[in-house]
Order: C-alpha cells, then sequence, then structure tokens
C-alpha cells in the first residue's frame, strides 16, 4: 500500500509527494517552456501542455507502483522531481530518475541530496531491494553524480538511443541494499 504524505526533509532541499493539486505548479516549473538543455538530457521529444500534464499528475498521483516526488528548495519553490517508479513486487526493484528544470541550478548540491534522500525513502521506507536507472552517455554530469551516490554500470545498450542525427549508448547502472546499506554503516551516504 502506497503511503500518503510523505515528506522527506534535507539540508538544501526537500522532497514530498507530487498531489493532483500541485499540476499547474509543475507544470510551469518543468514545461512552461522546458529548459533546452533539460530536454536534451533527458531526451525529451514532444511538447507537453497544462491539459496532458494535469491529466498525466491526475493518473500517476494514485498508483501504488510509483512514488514521484517533487524536489523543492526551502522556500517552497519547485526545483524539479526524483521518482521512484515501474516498481517490481516480486524482486522487490523499482527504477529510479531525477530531473533538475532549470539546468542553471544543476552542480549547486540539489541534485545530490534529493538522490541520497531517495534512496533512503527507497530502501529504509519502501524496503526495495535493487535501485536502477538508466542514463545517456552524453550526459556525464549525471553519470558522475550516480556513481558518487553508489550506482554502480551494470551495462550499456550501444547506440541504444539517437538524439540529434547520432547515436548513443543508454547506459544501465543500478544499487543493492546490501551495497547502500555498507554505504550508510561506512558514512559515505
Amino acid at each position: 500500500m502506497k503511503r500518503q504524505g510523505v515528506f522527506l526533509k534535507g539540508e538544501r532541499v526537500d522532497l514530498r509527494l507530487l498531489e493532483p493539486g500541485d499540476a499547474e505548479a509543475y507544470f510551469h516549473a518543468g514545461f512552461d517552456p522546458m529548459d533546452p538543455e533539460v530536454r536534451r538530457l533527458t531526451g525529451t521529444r514532444g511538447e507537453a501542455d497544462l491539459r496532458s500534464i494535469s491529466a498525466y499528475v491526475a493518473r500517476i498521483c494514485p498508483d501504488e507502483t510509483r512514488y514521484d516526488f517533487l524536489i523543492l528548495d526551502k522556500q517552497g519553490e519547485i526545483l524539479g522531481e526524483s521518482v521512484l517508479n515501474e516498481w517490481d513486487g516480486d524482486t522487490g526493484c523499482a527504477n529510479f530518475r531525477i530531473c533538475l528544470f532549470d539546468s542553471a541550478r544543476c552542480g549547486q548540491g540539489a541534485g545530490r541530496e534529493a538522490i541520497a534522500l531517495t534512496l533512503r525513502f527507497g530502501f529504509e521506507a519502501w524496503g526495495l531491494h535493487r535501485i536502477e536507472l538508466d542514463v545517456y552517455d552524453y550526459n556525464p554530469r549525471a553519470y558522475a553524480a550516480y556513481l558518487r551516490a553508489g550506482f554502480r554500470e551494470e551495462g550499456r545498450r550501444r547506440d541504444g538511443v539517437s538524439w540529434d542525427g547520432r547515436y548513443h549508448d543508454d547506459i544501465l547502472m543500478a544499487m543493492l541494499e546490501d551495497e547502500y546499506r555498507r554505504m550508510k554503516e561506512s558514512g559515505t551516504e
């Protein structure tokens, strides 16, 4: 059963569950207009409008196989999202993705803290065994951030994505529960 009202407090950022009433603010923060660099790094194609984002938010909020967190600064401004989705109850596995909506805010620690808060929630509160993700080879900053957070590269889908007429690798990464626990015990979490 999905826990409602989850709020994860950090030093720089807080995470709270996306709610249906957030649709308009979520749209304006991330999609109106979408930062071109964020679009490229996430491989987002096409445009979103308020109606489609509202329908998306209404559909995902009650979904018990995912936790969609808004990343908020200490003034409550939406900086991005951190998501655990595609939950597999048989394996205790979920997919992870994170996005800061303004590329100018990258490299300031908000993403690093949001990753740590999301991992803590996934492994400690949700009881996951494995958290996995994929990142494109043309996003070295995200790749390095995931390595620092404790993810390991597991493989590549060579030329698995095409962007601007060029092929790129889709890098598969994951972290297991025991790896997370060892990091936490050693203080490197």
